[in-house]
């Protein structure tokens, strides 16, 4: 049997590769050690709008670089259903919707919480109607253009029991919002239900507002939802994000023209415009959130449960859904006045 022990002459060469072979180790163990206490990448926290002035401040805080290091990530779909879509199967972790959105995919058994309300409409989703048409009673046997998502159905048929209507008086004309101006033109409708930007850019085309949700207040509310499993996991990311959107509200307060300015050409309005625009939703604070969300008494859960009931009688919801457990108010909790 052979000794593996190396004879004298070899031990130098042996102890010479020892070395090596002990110094590759250490490098080797120095980099993991490096790797494990150095900042992990992380995935971005994906967040989903549709082209809303409401949204508007969200984008206002990443182009004044308050998303700068924040792992974040703004995705702007082509509409709500969209944005719904994405929720459904998490490749989107939060979203704004509206609330009667929101109910819609409760009802649906996805997982999700309200964490902030963003806006309130007081005129800025509106029915408009072209010439010829002076009133709500004159849009029986028309056609009628509206997206097909719950907030569209909400305000036509609010708009038509305003004018003792039914569905079955007009004619309705599913029409994705991206395709609005298109079919004004080209008259393929008669009225439409729509909602800003593209409510000012019918305006100037000389659309009448027939209707419009200062008529039905505090009804059409858009909120932020986060699924829960963003929740459980990314807490510190939601607040950064809700941070820097109170910063760019600040920023809207204290610098208007500055920040009509950088909000305007991304929905392709001129400032004035979206100053008009702006007019017509109203933007809660921090304090008005919590006034909004946090408590037994909170506001927007017994929004909610009456639009709940209201959507259900008008067959918008298949079964009634409870709100109880809806909202969630760490964040507004956690706020500052």
């Amino acid at each position: 049997m052979h000794s593996s022990v190396p004879s004298p002459a070899d031990r130098p060469a042996h102890n010479a590769r020892w070395r090596r072979a002990c110094a590759v180790f250490a490098v080797a163990a120095c980099a993991a050690l490096l790797m494990a206490c150095g900042p992990r990448h992380e995935a971005p926290l994906t967040v989903g709008t549709n082209t809303w002035t409401g949204y508007e401040p969200l984008y206002l805080a990443r182009d004044l670089g308050l998303h700068n290091g924040l792992p974040v990530r703004l995705v702007e779909l082509g509409s709500t259903t969209q944005s719904m879509d994405a929720l459904r199967t998490g490749r989107l972790a939060m979203a704004g919707l509206t609330l009667d959105e929101v109910l819609t995919l409760v009802q649906e058994g996805v997982p999700l919480k309200v964490v902030w309300v963003v806006d309130i409409s007081k005129g800025a989703d509106a029915l408009v109607a072209g010439s010829g048409i002076s009133g709500l009673a004159d849009l029986r046997g028309r056609k009628v253009g509206v997206e097909q998502t719950a907030v569209g159905a909400y305000m036509l048929n609010a708009a038509l029991g305003k004018a003792g209507l039914r569905s079955g008086d007009i004619t309705v004309v599913p029409l994705p919002l991206d395709e609005h101006l298109a079919a004004w033109r080209e008259g393929e409708v008669d009225a439409l239900v729509t909602f800003d930007p593209v409510l000012q850019g019918l305006r100037g085309r000389g659309a009448q507002v027939l209707f419009d949700s200062s008529d039905i207040p505090g009804e059409i509310v858009d909120v932020l939802v986060a699924r829960q499993e963003a929740l459980d996991c990314c807490t510190p990311r939601i607040a950064q994000l809700l941070d820097a959107h109170q910063r760019a509200l600040d920023h809207l307060r204290t610098a208007r023209a500055d920040a009509l300015q950088r909000m305007a050409p991304r929905l392709g309005l001129t400032p004035t415009e979206m100053d008009a625009a702006l007019n017509g939703i109203d933007l809660p604070d921090a304090a008005a959130n919590r006034a909004l969300l946090s408590g037994p008494e909170a506001r927007l859960a017994t929004s909610a449960q009456r639009m709940a009931h209201t959507m259900f009688d008008q067959g918008l919801l298949q079964r009634p859904v409870g709100v109880a457990t809806l909202i969630d108010d760490r964040f507004v909790r956690g706020s500052k006045p």
